[in-house]
C-alpha cells in the first residue's frame, strides 16, 4: 500500500494514477480518515500530557478540595483517552481499508493505456516458423499423441482442469528442472513452497481472498487460501521481519503448484493449457534496497529471455499498460511467446516481471535497517521463470512436425531422456 502521508501530499498525482489504471478506490476518503486519525492522536497526546499533569499535582502538597478536583479532573481525562481510543479503534480499519484499495504508483515510463491491446511493444526475438503443412493447436496436438487428456480432467475435477499423460510428464518436469537448473546459475535459492497460505499474506501482497472477483480458492472456516503463485508464499517469508542490510538484495524461486479460479476468463484464447485452474510454476522473487530495484527489474527480464531463448521459441517483449497493471505493480514487462495455433499464429503470455517497490513490503511489513539507524521498507519484486502449461503449449506448436509428431528443444533433452514425440503408433 501506499503511505497516508504520501497520499496526503500527493493527492492529485494519486487520483490520476487510479484512472490511469483503471481502478476504483477512493483517495479522498483516505485522506478525510487520515486527518481524522491525525486529529484523534494528537488529541490523545495531549489528554495523555494532561493526565501526567494531574497525576503529578495529586503527589503534591494539596488541600482536601483541591485533591477532590484532581480525582474528578482526572476521572474525566480517563474517560476521554477512553472514549479517543475506542474512536481510534474503529477508525483504523476503515482507514486500512480504502488505503489497501488504492494501487501502487506507476513508472511514469510505463504507457497509458486501458488493456492488453494499448501494451507496447519493445523487443523481438527470433522469427517465428513458417510451415509447409497447416499446423494444429496444442490441444489436437495433446489428444493424438495421448499427451493430455481434458476431457477425463473436466469428468473428475470440473472444467479446466486436465491429466498429463506419458512423454507430456516427462516434459513438464524437464521445464522445471531446465528453469531452476538456470536459476542456480544466477545464484538464486532454490524453494518448494506451501501450496497454501494465510488470507492476510495473499492481502499483502495484492490478492483478493473473498468476493466475486477473487482469482483464489479459499478454504472455508480455515482463514486460509490455496496460492495462485509462489510469489505469495516467498512473499510473505519474511513477513513481519526485519532483514540485515548487507543481506539485501535477496534472490529466491520457488516451485509450486498455482491454483486460480480464474474468474470470468472464457473465449477462444482461453482453452486447453492457456487458462487453467491449476498448473506448476517457477516463480523468481527478490527483495532488495530501494536504489537497487529498477536494475534488478531488468535483470529478470533478461532472465526470462534467457530461458526462452534457450527453448528456441520466438517471442516478444511488451511494457505493460497502466490499466493491464496488477495494483501492485510500479512496472511490468510480459514475455509473449509465438503461438501457431493460436488463432492463426499469434503471441501469447507466457511470463512476466514486477517491481512492486515498496507497495507489498508496507502490507507485509518487511523491512532493512539503514545505514542512519532508521528501519525503512525493502523493495520487492516478482517475475515468472516457467509457467509449465504455457510453456508446454508454446514447444507443442513450434516444434511439431507433419507427421504428427513433436521435436523436444535440444537444451530439454538431457531432462527428459528424448528428443521426439511420436504418435501413439510408434510407441
Amino acid at each position: 500500500m501506499l503511505d497516508y502521508k504520501f497520499i496526503k501530499e500527493n493527492l492529485e498525482a494519486v487520483k490520476e494514477n487510479i484512472k490511469n489504471r483503471n481502478m476504483q478506490a477512493d483517495a479522498d476518503l483516505v485522506v478525510e480518515l487520515y486527518d481524522k486519525r491525525t486529529a484523534l492522536i494528537t488529541g490523545q497526546q495531549a489528554l495523555q500530557q494532561q493526565r501526567n499533569e494531574n497525576a503529578r499535582a495529586m503527589k503534591g502538597k494539596v488541600d482536601d478540595e483541591t485533591r477532590k478536583q484532581l480525582v474528578s479532573e482526572g476521572r474525566n481525562i480517563k474517560e476521554q483517552i477512553s472514549q479517543t481510543e475506542k474512536e481510534l479503534a474503529d477508525l483504523e480499519p476503515q482507514l486500512d481499508a480504502a488505503a489497501r484499495k488504492i494501487p501502487n504508483m506507476v513508472n511514469p515510463a510505463s504507457p497509458i493505456g486501458k488493456i492488453d491491446a494499448d501494451n507496447i511493444e519493445v523487443k523481438k526475438v527470433g522469427t517465428p516458423r513458417k510451415f509447409d503443412f497447416k499446423p494444429k493447436d496444442h490441444v489436437t496436438l495433446g489428444e493424438e499423441l495421448d499427451l493430455i487428456d481434458f476431457d477425463r480432467g473436466t469428468k473428475v475435477s470440473g472444467p479446466k482442469f486436465y491429466y498429463l499423460k506419458n512423454e507430456a510428464v516427462f516434459l513438464e518436469q524437464a521445464l522445471i528442472m531446465y528453469a531452476l537448473n538456470t536459476l542456480r546459475k544466477h545464484d538464486f535459492t532454490p524453494f518448494i513452497t506451501p501450496d497454501i497460505a494465510k488470507e492476510e499474506v495473499l492481502q499483502g501482497i495484492g490478492f483478493n481472498p473473498r468476493g466475486n472477483e477473487s482469482n483464489v480458492y479459499t478454504i472455508e472456516e480455515e482463514h486460509t487460501c490455496l496460492v495462485a503463485t509462489a510469489e505469495i508464499t516467498l512473499g510473505g517469508y519474511h513477513s513481519g521481519e526485519i532483514i540485515p542490510k548487507a543481506k539485501l538484495p535477496l534472490y529466491y524461486c520457488g516451485l509450486s503448484h498455482c491454483f486460480r479460479r480464474e474468474a470470468g476468463a472464457a473465449g477462444q484464447f482461453s482453452k486447453g493449457l492457456y487458462r487453467v485452474h491449476q498448473f506448476d510454476k517457477v516463480e523468481m522473487f527478490v527483495y532488495c534496497l530501494p536504489e537497487q530495484s529498477d536494475e534488478i527489474h531488468e535483470h529478470l527480464r533478461r532472465i526470462e529471455e534467457e530461458i526462452f531463448i534457450g527453448l528456441g521459441l520466438p517471442f516478444r517483449v511488451v511494457d505493460t499498460c497502466t490499466g493491464d497493471l496488477g495494483a501492485p505493480a510500479y512496472r511490468k514487462w510480459d514475455l509473449e511467446a509465438w503461438m501457431p495455433g493460436r488463432n492463426g499464429g499469434e503471441y501469447g503470455e507466457v511470463t512476466s516481471t514486477s517491481n512492486c517497490t515498496d507497495y507489498q513490503s508496507r502490507r507485509l511489513n518487511v523491512r532493512y535497517k539503514d545505514d542512519d539507524g532508521k528501519n525503512k521498507y525493502v523493495h520487492m519484486l516478482n517475475g515468472t521463470a516457467i509457467a509449465v502449461g504455457r510453456a508446454m503449449l508454446a514447444i507443442m506448436e513450434n516444434y511439431q512436425n507433419e507427421d504428427g509428431s513433436i521435436t523436444v528443444p535440444p537444451v530439454l533433452v538431457p531432462f527428459c531422456g528424448f528428443d521426439r514425440i511420436g504418435p501413439k503408433t510408434d510407441r
